[in-house]
């Protein structure tokens, strides 16, 4: 404390904090990367996150530049780009050894400090430090390579996203599992996918039931197979707790929902995939499975209105009937275990028992083109906010229950004319945009 008053003294008063992403270096760097860094690399089961590691040089070069350009406050400082946990080994030249958490820790070979760094996200944003006009040299993986001479492939050759996205896992179980699902087992007949945009951002609201977040992997499955796109859907941060399923969703595509995650997504013109009813929506009782709650804080209106994007609202009708919940248990100590709201009671959960092979129908309707109706400064407005999100639910609303009074069967039936369009929606959109 001493020494850190004396500097700020000698310094104008003025005081600069630099933290950095895991710093890597020709001795390993800090612990986390360090054991990266070995021929062997113990690590626990079920996590890849994404990873940065920042080269010692650009460590050196950012308190340059904070120096040289009287930097007060604090700053972190980030390399290009991300790896995943565990292509980070790959690039190191070493061999992953994964082994479940429980053992690492009783065996001694890893610290819970240890642990926590490969089972979560442990990136940052150097936005702050940028403005300074400093630039990181070398991205996570040039810095990997550049800390040994085991390499097992070029760096720059790799890309990755930052929240963990991989397309070709999304492929390679789209022409596997998801389409096995979406054609045999489920059934999905769906309509509208010409309504998704093509290029540029926009926003998708939907219906989610079931706790099981099947619904969103196959409306991404739909959205990729008909246009190559991918939706990045918000989700909820209890789905990036638990080993394998945290994984799975990063690399589906899914991105922990937060503002400043959403606006990043839609700034580079991507699709953006929201349940506006939140986690509460998935636990909704079977004998009010097709009834809408309550929509939040209508969070989803505002990113729009900031990017100019449309809304597409999309609705499937049988996704509840897979796990159909008959009751739930409230407590706190569910909500402290699972972050779930509840914990659902159904005739095949907790139990082991497939989801049921219910028939689906999925509709995508008409945008809402709310960037030709308001400026981005509307997303302020909460009048216009409102209104545009019961615009939204009344669409969800008419579409499901027409859907649902052409349901014959749960199990089998078509809810859909042969142009595709559920009979009476046209009709009913046509007199609400006349009035």
């Amino acid at each position: 404390e001493a020494l850190a008053a004396r500097a700020v003294a000698g310094w104008g008063g003025r005081l600069a904090v630099l933290r950095p992403a895991a710093v890597i270096a020709g001795d390993g760097g800090e612990p986390p990367a360090r054991r990266l860094l070995r021929r062997l690399v113990p690590s626990p089961a079920g996590w890849a996150p994404p990873l940065q590691f920042l080269a010692a040089e650009d460590l050196g070069t950012a308190v340059r530049a904070v120096l040289e350009r009287g930097g007060e406050g604090v700053y972190h400082v980030a390399p290009r780009g991300v790896v995943p946990a565990r292509e980070a080994a790959r690039l190191a030249g070493a061999r992953r050894l994964p082994l479940p958490a429980a053992l690492l820790r009783l065996l001694g070979v890893a610290s819970a400090a240890e642990l926590a760094y490969l089972r979560h996200p442990w990136t940052v944003s150097d936005r702050r430090l940028r403005a300074l006009g400093w630039a990181p040299r070398l991205s996570s993986a040039e810095a990997l390579s550049a800390a040994t001479k085991r390499r097992a492939r070029a760096p720059k050759a790799l890309e990755y996203d930052d929240h963990g996205m991989d397309t070709a896992y999304i492929d390679a179980y789209g022409r596997t599992l998801f389409r096995f699902l979406s054609r045999a087992y489920w059934r999905i007949e769906s309509r509208g996918l010409e309504q998704v945009p093509r290029a540029g951002a926009a926003v998708l609201a939907g219906v989610h039931r079931g706790f099981m977040p099947w619904d969103g992997v196959m409306t991404l499955h739909l959205v990729r197979q008909a246009t190559g796109r991918v939706i990045r859907f918000l989700i909820h941060p209890c789905l990036v707790k638990q080993p394998f399923l945290a994984t799975h969703m990063r690399k589906l595509g899914g991105v922990v929902a937060a503002r400043e995650n959403a606006d990043a997504r839609l700034a580079r013109g991507e699709l953006l995939g929201v349940y506006p009813e939140g986690i509460r929506g998935a636990f909704t009782p079977y004998r009010r499975a097709y009834r809408l709650g309550r929509f939040g804080r209508d969070e989803y209106v505002r990113m729009a209105l900031r990017h100019g994007a449309p809304i597409v609202p999309f609705v499937t009708v049988g996704s509840a009937e897979i796990y159909p919940i008959l009751g739930r248990v409230d407590g706190a100590w569910v909500r402290r275990a699972l972050e779930w709201p509840y914990f659902p009671i159904c005739p095949n959960f907790p139990l082991p028992g497939p989801p049921l092979p219910s028939k689906w129908h999925t509709r995508f309707l008409a945008p809402l083109e709310v960037g030709r109706r308001y400026p981005p400064e509307a997303a302020e407005d909460l009048e216009v906010v409102h209104e545009i999100s019961r615009e939204v639910r009344g669409r969800l609303e008419e579409a499901m229950h027409e859907m649902l009074r052409r349901r014959r069967h749960v199990f089998w039936g078509s809810v859909f004319d042969d142009a595709g369009a559920v009979p009476g929606l046209a009709a009913a959109a046509e007199d609400r945009r006349a009035s």
